[in-house]
Parts: structure tokens; C-alpha cells; sequence
């Protein structure tokens, strides 16, 4: 039988494995490989992602993680030490000076860190984006605003300008994110609009340009797929400055109410214990250092990563 009897004209199935993957399908599989293959080459980096990964599960998951409530106050059982064992179980960290079980308050605190930072993040990123669109592709006085903008707020420390706003506002998980959201925006908007002015003159923008797009289209469909890569990188390495900063405010008493547990209120409430129950803070302590490390880590990887002078080393 020929190789034309075997056409579905003549009603026999070809006899190849399967239609093949569309090109667009195997370059994102290529790319994904890619990463992981590099990204588990670094045992910094690894490691890191693994941290990240428990400290995102512990957030998810803390309603089931949890061995007790965090917010159950036993004076009875004040400033316990780790592995004290009672009827209702063994508080494996201790308890705080109100009885509550730090193991659990430390879980339930990751939640908190992490929808600080992300949150945060996600809001500042947002603002800082379409100012540096709108900064670097129209320039003029438009730039000249929002320049001008970004210089008053940088002459103001960042932690001390969100302090002002807190102690005005009031405490509040919600107003905490809002403010770190409104006061983080600034180097988004600076490194956005630089990397807008370096590539709003080249040729497959003035292509676009030529074929009669509409400006708002050359913005978020030719220019901003362009300059994704350093707005990653910024966000990775804010989402640690915001769980520092959430931490350091609420430490001052400005951060989120007293009855949320969150690393920095315990630090705070523990700091007054520290001679005699140092296991108030250290797991907090801990738990701060580790998870911003592992942050700043991956986010050091990324930049290499995604910086094509660096992909032949890595």
C-alpha cells in the first residue's frame, strides 16, 4: 500500500503518533524547564523557595495548622516555657504573658506578613506603573509633575512618613497595607519611566506608531511587555521591605490591633520579658529574619536571571 492510501481521503487513519504541540505551547514549556533547571542549580536559591513555600503553607493553612487559638487568653498559663505540656495538649514554644500559645500566634502571623507585603506590593507596583508609563512616554510636563511629585516624597523617609500617616489614621491591617501601598510607589515610578524612555524610540514601537495605534494601545500592548522584568524584581524585593516595615510599626504600636497576631506585636510584647522569657521573641525574631532573607535571596536570583549578560553564568 502506498503512502496515498494511507490519506484520510481514503479513510485510513495516518499512522503518525499525534498531532504536534503548537509552537507557541513547546517555547513556554522550554522556558518553564528552563527556569526550574536554573533555579535549582543555586542551593541559596532552592533553599530559599523551600522557606518561602512552608511560610506560605503556614499562611494558607493556619485555621487546620495551628495546634491551639491564637487569641485564647489562659492567665493561668502565662510565660510557659517551650515543651510545657498541659491538659489541653503541649504548647511545643510556650506561651506568651497572657497565656496564649506562641507556636500558633507565629503560624497565624505568617498570614499577616504575607498579605502585608503582597498586598502592599500589588498596590504601589499598580501606581508606580502607570505613573512611569505616562512619565517617560509623554515626558514634558507631564514627567515634570510627576518627577517633581517623586522628589518631595523621597525627601521624606519612608518609615517615618508611614509612621505620621498610622498615628493619624489609626491601627488597622487594612489602612497598614493602603499606607505602605501609597508611600512604596515612587521607585516603581522611577525605574518604570527610565526603562519606558530608553525603548519608546525603537523601531517596534515607531512601527506601532506608524500602523496608527492608539497611544494607551503602544503603552500596555508594545511597551509595557518590554519592561516587565525590572518591575519583577522591584516587587520581589519590596514584598521584604513591607513585611520589615508592617513588623517595625507594629512594634511601635501603629501597625495592626493588638488582638491580630502578627510578628511585630509579639516582638513588642515580648521585648519587656526578654531577661526572663526569651522565647517570647526569638521564634519571631526567627521567623522575620528568615523569611525576608529567603525574599531577598530569590529576588537576587531573579535579577540574575532575567539581566541577559548574566544567563550564560547562571
Amino acid at each position: 500500500m502506498t503512502s496515498l492510501d494511507q490519506s484520510p481521503e481514503n479513510g485510513v487513519a495516518p499512522t503518525s503518533e499525534g498531532p504536534a504541540a503548537p509552537p507557541q505551547q513547546v517555547v513556554e514549556h522550554s522556558k518553564k524547564s528552563q527556569l526550574l533547571s536554573r533555579l535549582f542549580r543555586s542551593k541559596a536559591a532552592t533553599i530559599s523557595l523551600i522557606i518561602l513555600l512552608l511560610v506560605l503553607v503556614a499562611a494558607v493553612a493556619a485555621p487546620w495548622l495551628a495546634p491551639n487559638d491564637p487569641s485564647a487568653i489562659k492567665l493561668i498559663q502565662r510565660l510557659k516555657p517551650p515543651l510545657y505540656v498541659n491538659g489541653a495538649g503541649t504548647h511545643w514554644l510556650g506561651t506568651d504573658s497572657l497565656g496564649r500559645d506562641v507556636l500558633s500566634r507565629i503560624i497565624y502571623g505568617a498570614r499577616v506578613s504575607l498579605t502585608v507585603g503582597v498586598s502592599a506590593v500589588a498596590i504601589s507596583g499598580t501606581i508606580g506603573l502607570l505613573v512611569g508609563l505616562l512619565s517617560g512616554y509623554f515626558g514634558g510636563l507631564v514627567d515634570d509633575v510627576f518627577m517633581r511629585i517623586c522628589d518631595i516624597q523621597l525627601s521624606f523617609p519612608t518609615i517615618m512618613l508611614a509612621l505620621t500617616i498610622m498615628a493619624v489614621l489609626g491601627s488597622g491591617l487594612d489602612k497598614l497595607i493602603l499606607v505602605l501601598g501609597l508611600t512604596g510607589w515612587v521607585q516603581y515610578g522611577r525605574i518604570v519611566r527610565s526603562q519606558v524612555i530608553s525603548i519608546k524610540n525603537d523601531e517596534f514601537v515607531l512601527a506601532a506608531r506608524a500602523t496608527g495605534e492608539r497611544q494607551w494601545q503602544m503603552l500596555f500592548q508594545q511597551i509595557l511587555p518590554n519592561i516587565w522584568s525590572p518591575v519583577i524584581v522591584i516587587g520581589s524585593f519590596t514584598i521584604a521591605t513591607n513585611i520589615v516595615a508592617e513588623a517595625s510599626l507594629s512594634f511601635l504600636g501603629v501597625g495592626v490591633p493588638p488582638n491580630v497576631p502578627s510578628w511585630g506585636t509579639m516582638l513588642a510584647d515580648g521585648r519587656q520579658y526578654i531577661g526572663v522569657a526569651d522565647w517570647l521573641t526569638i521564634p519571631a525574631g526567627i521567623a522575620i529574619s528568615l523569611t525576608v532573607l529567603a525574599i531577598n535571596i530569590l529576588g537576587d536570583w531573579l535579577r540574575d536571571y532575567l539581566d541577559p549578560r548574566l544567563k550564560n553564568i547562571l
